[in-house]
């Protein structure tokens, strides 16, 4: 048997105010409107609920036994339904989403400022993952997009490039190379190099990139994070690849140079759960990152950091 709430509804409101026209003017109905409930819920029921005269309204037996439980049922319901809206309100007012610590660290600060101007409701829950665990935490709903590596869509996922970033090469700012507009992989054949561990996404790229000239550099130092890459360097035991991203928290004293010819880049997109759509406000932010990461693909010359940027963030996350 199905529930009529609205009946149920319309009999409880008669019955606290003791008149058809009050309680029609409560739930903003017709009177006629109001008896027609009234009347098919005691068909549904097959017993009366209320008497009815010209002067006044009574509760029948069944009605008195009915009042008290309907009550407590729809007191219920109504704070279930207040919970969950204001659960709904919440969520509208929070956005979560997840990136590269690289971004995180560079790029993103000055987009998040914007944002919290033009939206200071709006609180954010920003997780920076590395790229295996960015596309896991779309996929479960965890975070509403991600900004990430651009790999293959998969069923669960949309993935929308946004911006093709070079590596670079980090050296020291006394060493020679420092002068040079730019480098190729052959210039590195001999010397010695750090690297990210291989459970890293930069580094297969890196890999890619380099092609044959790989297997001819000293591949001395293998470490698990920008910063010691970045210490290794200043210190000049060895150069280092990293996006053009992370040479931003590079400290002094490093310089960071170009490679000639394609190849030696990675591109950033926007990931988001198949067929689900990104809510407001997530939406704007989301516009606003965007904008930041088309900006960041504007040619510069690079040059390193401030010494706190060595404090930033693990490239194995990247």
């Amino acid at each position: 048997m199905r529930v009529d709430y609205l009946g149920l509804e319309a009999f409880v409101s008669i019955a606290e105010r003791g008149s058809f026209q009050r309680a029609a003017d409560a739930l903003n109905l017709s009177q006629t409107a109001l008896s027609h409930r009234i009347r098919k819920i005691e068909t549904e029921l097959g017993v009366q609920l209320l008497e009815r005269n010209s002067r006044e309204v009574s509760l029948t037996r069944a009605g008195q036994t009915l009042l008290p439980q309907v009550k407590t049922l729809l007191q219920g319901l109504h704070g279930a339904y207040a919970e969950v809206a204001a659960q709904g309100r919440a969520r509208r007012r929070r956005v979560v989403f997840a990136c590269l610590p690289t971004l995180a660290n560079s790029l993103l600060p000055d987009v998040l400022a914007a944002f919290g101007k033009a939206h200071p409701d709006v609180s954010i829950l920003l997780s920076d993952m590395p790229v295996q665990h960015i596309l896991d935490a779309v996929i479960s709903g965890e975070v509403e997009f991600g900004v990430t590596v651009v790999s293959a869509d998969t069923s669960d996922c949309e993935i929308r490039p946004v911006y093709e970033e070079p590596y670079m090469l980090l050296v020291p700012s006394s060493h020679p190379f420092a002068d040079r507009a730019d480098v190729c992989p052959a210039d590195l054949e001999g010397k010695v190099m750090a690297r990210i561990t291989s459970q890293s996404k930069n580094r297969q790229l890196v890999d890619d990139g380099l092609g044959e000239h790989r297997d001819r550099i000293l591949w001395r130092y293998e470490v698990r994070n920008a910063v010691t890459a970045m210490s290794l360097v200043r210190a000049g035991a060895a150069f280092t690849i990293l996006p053009r991203v992370a040479t931003a928290l590079a400290p002094k004293g490093l310089t960071a140079l170009p490679f000639r010819g394609p190849g030696l880049t990675r591109t950033l997109g926007v990931a988001t759960r198949r067929g689900v759509p990104v809510g407001e406000p997530a939406a704007t932010l989301l516009s606003m990152i965007e904008a930041r990461l088309t900006a960041a693909a504007a040619p510069r010359k690079h040059a390193a950091g401030g010494p706190e940027a060595l404090s930033a963030v693990s490239a194995e996350s990247r």
